[in-house]
C-alpha cells in the first residue's frame, strides 16, 4: 500500500465537507434531509427497536475494538509496522478529535447530548477506513469496501430509528474519519520513509 496519494487528497477534501456541513447544522436541529430521513425511517421500519438496535451493534466498542486489534495483529506478523499503527492510532485519533474539539465546536444537539458529527459513525468508519486501506488493491478491496457501505446504511437507519442522531451527524461523522484516517496513513507513511536506511551505491 502506498501513502504517496491521493490520500492526502482525500483527506483534506473530506474534513472540507465535514467543516461546512458542520457549520451549517452548528446549534439547530432537524435540517431538510434529516427531517425527511426521520419520516422515512419511521415509516419503513416503524418502532421495531430490536432490528434497530442490531443495527447499530457494529458500532459498540466490543466489536470494533477485537476487529483493530485482529488487524492491527496480523499486520505486525507480517511485518508491516506502518500498517499495525494505523489500525490502532488512526481510529483513536478520531474518536478523540471528534469528542474533545468537534462536538464542542459545532455545537449541535440531539436530546440531551453534543451530536455532530457522530460519534458512533466515526468508531465505525474509522476502523472500516483503516481495513481498506490495509487490504490489498483489488478484490479484497472492493469487498471490504462494498461491506462497510452496507453496514453503514444499516447503522445510520439503525441510530435514525432510535433517535440518537440525525442524518447529517452520521455524514459528518463518516467524512471526519475518512480524513483523519487517511491523513494518519500518509504521515505514517511519511515516518517510515524517514527511518529508513539510505542505499549506498558503492
Amino acid at each position: 500500500m502506498s501513502g504517496r496519494a491521493p490520500y492526502g487528497l482525500i483527506a483534506v477534501t473530506c474534513a472540507a465537507i465535514m467543516a461546512v456541513l458542520g457549520f451549517l447544522v452548528s446549534g439547530e436541529g432537524l435540517s431538510g434531509p434529516d427531517d425527511l430521513a426521520v419520516k422515512w425511517v419511521e415509516r419503513t421500519f416503524g418502532a421495531d427497536t430490536g432490528l434497530l438496535r442490531l443495527l447499530v451493534l457494529p458500532t459498540e466498542a466490543a466489536v470494533l475494538i477485537p476487529v483493530a486489534l485482529l488487524a492491527a495483529v496480523l499486520c505486525l506478523f507480517g511485518r508491516r509496522k506502518p500498517e499495525a499503527a494505523l489500525t490502532i492510532v488512526g481510529p483513536l485519533v478520531a474518536i478523540a478529535a471528534n469528542t474533545w474539539v468537534l462536538k464542542p465546536l459545532f455545537d449541535r444537539w440531539k436530546n440531551t447530548y453534543l451530536a455532530y458529527p457522530s460519534g458512533h459513525t466515526v468508531a465505525l468508519v474509522a476502523v472500516l477506513t483503516a481495513l481498506v486501506l490495509l487490504a490489498r488493491p483489488g478484490l479484497a478491496t472492493a469487498v471490504i469496501a462494498i461491506v462497510g457501505a452496507v453496514v453503514l446504511v444499516g447503522v445510520t437507519i439503525g441510530m435514525i430509528g432510535l433517535g440518537y442522531h440525525y442524518l447529517t451527524d452520521v455524514v459528518g461523522g463518516a467524512l471526519f474519519a475518512i480524513a483523519t484516517v487517511c491523513a494518519t496513513w500518509v504521515l505514517l507513511t511519511w515516518a517510515a520513509r524517514r527511518r529508513a536506511p539510505v542505499r549506498s551505491d558503492g
